[in-house]
């Protein structure tokens, strides 16, 4: 399952970057101290998927801590990506992480 969720991880890299919405530029490390949900308060969703939620779940993996067994990132993509062409295209990405995380399938 691993190497599923690391599969599905560099498709959203991709589908972030097809949208524009991979930043070249690293991040504030400030901002990434944030306690709020999706580090709301210092970054954008998009950052926060970028530099917060997907290296997280690759350590997770390469380091062999079980992975969340509910998450549910898709709805936050809703809300953020609302006006964004891309938006149904991220939203099915991240739905299938959501599901494969959480049903471990």
């Amino acid at each position: 399952m691993s190497q599923l969720v690391l599969q599905h991880l560099a498709d959203l890299e991709v589908q972030l970057k097809h949208a524009q919405l991979w930043q070249a530029e690293p991040i504030d490390e400030q901002a990434l101290a944030s306690v709020q949900p999706f580090c709301c308060d210092t970054l954008r969703f998009e950052q926060w998927l970028q530099f917060v939620f997907i290296p997280k779940i690759k350590a997770m993996i390469e380091t062999g801590v079980p992975l969340p067994t509910n998450i549910a990132i898709a709805p936050m993509c809703d809300v953020a990506f609302s006006q964004h062409p891309d938006q149904q295209t991220l939203f099915k990405c991240l739905s299938e992480i959501d599901t494969l995380i959480s049903h471990g399938a």
